[in-house]
């Protein structure tokens, strides 16, 4: 059986160009709670027409709601979920564990897709969905050839896998940098793409560091209709009606006649994307990033500016439904737009050719700049409808007071812990004859693989202080790697250390199966608000730490105090199986400050230079009922004073110099 072919979908143009282009499925958001906010989306309105019209059409009809969830939302996300179990909607796409949570309670008409956000890349991710009977698996775009086959031999769930499209430099659903600097979260649909950014390293050469090219399956499609996947996915809820339609129709051609590849490639070839990779999937990845990270093509450069617009010397022959971009000369803003009126020699033009002068009107001249790139983004040759023609099924909007109350009292839990506790994270062995064990509480192990072989658990020390030790696991563990880590989990059981801190939810399956051990999870699981929170209390965690991209507000809004607040930590901003051609350690920054890139089991990370700190509110924390605080010793220098002073100010409530503040006070957008 053929794989479903899922196209993306931001507006009713969008939606038409799939259909026509031969889509088995599309996948679109709603105007809040999906990762791409940017998109104009849907109003619930709309979504209704739209599905009528794909029932016409035999289209399914995919929704994403994979973004996480503050708690002052969850109120307006259930009326949502109430809203989408009286539609007939194909299933709804999540990253949030609290958003399955709610569905799996109360709304279980509706079926549940795994986002790519939800960081699944091996088969103990594919298999924890299975057992949770979530329907389908959206596997992480960085998965190699031989991990994807093996992942489908061992998975019993649907399979989606991405083969056309933008990359994100960062695993999705791990990516803070947008967040770090603005507020603006990649996991809340607001990503300010950083990875498309110039940085400057300390001899003061600029280069897109991350910027990756587009990928491309093409060449994939027999390979992969042999596999047996479930569904392949078009990246581009940003993206023109023309680019939908180009690429469903390429990729339609593609898994109908497979010996037509060549004349599909040809069809890709005016997707107006950038240059194209296989990324993992190909044999090399050294050339996977590109120089030239924005889409389109360059056409020419702004000579004049006036009130109404822009003229410059266009290298392309220009109609009035093509869509621009301006790039401004230091590439650092950019604008799509598009075309009210155009003028050579000062007569009005619906066509112009290639190598005329001609002067642009535009709503967004307040973006032009002398000197300004500007790309041509589509041809627009083909025009689809814009609106619907029918409205579709009447729905009610609200659920019932009481009913509402009832769900928001059975999430979420004011008990206040008993003690205080201090918990403290290293990833370097140095730190242990650093630290004084009688000030901390719990001490979490983040190391490398060659550092746990270094590990002496017969060491005395270690011994006397057995009982606070955590072995926390890393957020991505490739399938090779599952047994690995599964043998060092039961090694340290055996060695009576038994409480565990997991990165993905999915790794409780590595860990033993007894009853006896205490699970934590990392800030990576994103306990972000109450109903994330129950399920992991259901799932027989013993706490969590609180997500480092969180607010005050946020925290105060939540009836769990049982969490453990990181007061002190260097976030990881980028964490990427991409390598990067920079040297470790170096500094580079970039317009919003300066950062530092390192490799640790083959992961490519960025850490900001200055460290987050929150030392300075922990008596507002006690007073509000929280008692469990992270101090992050994680990439700093070893250090007895480095430790002491940390403690210090956090009892003291004491502010921590050359430090930041990250989203606290200005908030999670």
């Amino acid at each position: 059986m053929k794989p479903e072919l899922l196209l993306p979908v931001s507006n009713v143009e969008t939606f038409f160009a799939a259909c026509e282009g031969g889509a088995d499925a599309v996948y679109l958001g709603l105007k809040k709670f999906n990762a791409r906010g940017k998109a104009p989306n849907f109003n619930l309105f709309q979504l209704q027409a739209l599905l009528k019209e794909a029932k016409k059409n035999n289209v399914k009809v995919y929704l994403t709601l994979n973004t996480l969830i503050k708690n002052s939302e969850l109120p307006e996300l259930i009326n949502v979920l109430y809203q989408l179990s009286q539609s007939e909607i194909s299933a709804v796409i999540i990253q949030d564990w609290g958003v399955y949570y709610l569905i799996n309670k109360f709304f279980q008409n509706i079926p549940v897709h795994a986002s790519t956000q939800m960081g699944n890349h091996n088969s103990i991710g594919t298999q924890y969905s299975h057992k949770k009977k979530i329907q389908r698996v959206i596997l992480a775009r960085e998965l190699t050839w031989k991990e994807l086959t093996t992942i489908k031999k061992r998975s019993q769930v649907e399979l989606e896998l991405f083969v056309h499209g933008a990359l994100c430099y960062s695993f999705s659903g791990m990516c803070l940098f947008s967040s770090f600097n603005g507020g603006m979260s990649a996991n809340r649909g607001l990503c300010t793409q950083p990875c498309r950014r110039l940085y400057s390293s300390e001899n003061n050469s600029s280069q897109y560091l991350f910027s990756l090219k587009d990928l491309q399956l093409m060449k994939k499609i027999p390979q992969l209709l042999d596999l047996n996947l479930t569904s392949l996915k078009i990246e581009g809820r940003m993206k023109s009606a023309e680019y939908v339609y180009q690429t469903a129709r390429a990729y339609r051609l593609a898994l109908d006649e497979p010996h037509r590849i060549e004349e599909a490639k040809e069809i890709l070839n005016s997707d107006f994307g950038r240059k194209k990779t296989a990324y993992f999937m190909g044999r090399n990845v050294s050339k996977a990033i590109t120089q030239d990270p924005y889409i389109g093509i360059l056409i020419g450069r702004i000579k004049n500016v006036f009130a109404d617009g822009f003229s410059f010397k266009t290298e392309h022959d220009l109609n009035l439904m093509n869509r621009l971009r301006i790039l401004s000369a230091d590439g650092t803003n950019s604008a799509a737009i598009k075309i009210k009126e155009m003028y050579v020699n000062g007569q009005q033009q619906e066509k112009v050719s290639a190598c005329s002068e001609v002067k642009i009107i535009t709503d967004k001249i307040q973006q032009a700049q002398l000197n300004d790139k500007v790309f041509l983004l589509s041809f627009l040759q083909k025009k689809f409808p814009a609106r619907f023609k029918r409205e579709g099924k009447q729905v009610k909007l609200q659920l019932a007071d009481n009913k509402m109350r009832n769900i928001m009292n059975r999430i979420g839990s004011p008990k206040i812990p008993k003690f205080q506790q201090i918990f403290v994270r290293i990833n370097q062995l140095k730190w242990l004859n650093k630290m004084y064990f009688e000030d901390l509480d719990k001490l979490i192990l983040n190391l490398t693989k060659t550092e746990w072989e270094n590990f002496n658990l017969k060491n005395n020390f270690i011994k006397q202080n057995i009982f606070k030790f955590i072995i926390q696991l890393p957020k991505f563990i490739p399938e090779d790697y599952i047994s690995y880590y599964r043998d060092l989990a039961q090694y340290f059981y055996r060695n009576s250390i038994k409480q565990f801190m997991i990165s993905h939810v999915s790794q409780k399956h590595i860990l033993p199966n007894q009853r006896d051990i205490q699970i934590y999870s990392s800030e990576n699981v994103y306990a972000l608000n109450d109903a994330s929170i129950q399920f992991l209390k259901e799932e027989g965690f013993t706490s969590w730490i609180y997500p480092f991209e969180n607010d005050y507000q946020n925290l105060i809004n939540g009836k769990d105090r049982s969490g453990v607040i990181p007061v002190f930590f260097l976030p990881e901003l980028f964490y990427s199986r991409m390598p990067i051609q920079i040297d470790d350690n170096v500094s580079f920054k970039d317009i919003y400050g300066s950062y530092i890139k390192l490799v640790r089991d083959g992961q490519t990370i960025v850490i900001p230079e200055k460290p987050v700190a929150l030392l300075q509110h922990y008596n507002k924390f006690i007073k509000n009922g929280f008692r469990r605080f992270l101090l992050d010793l994680s990439y700093q220098h070893p250090s007895q004073k480095t430790f002491r002073r940390l403690v210090k100010n956090l009892l003291n409530s004491s502010k921590e110099h050359d430090s930041v503040i990250f989203n606290f006070k200005a908030g999670l957008k």
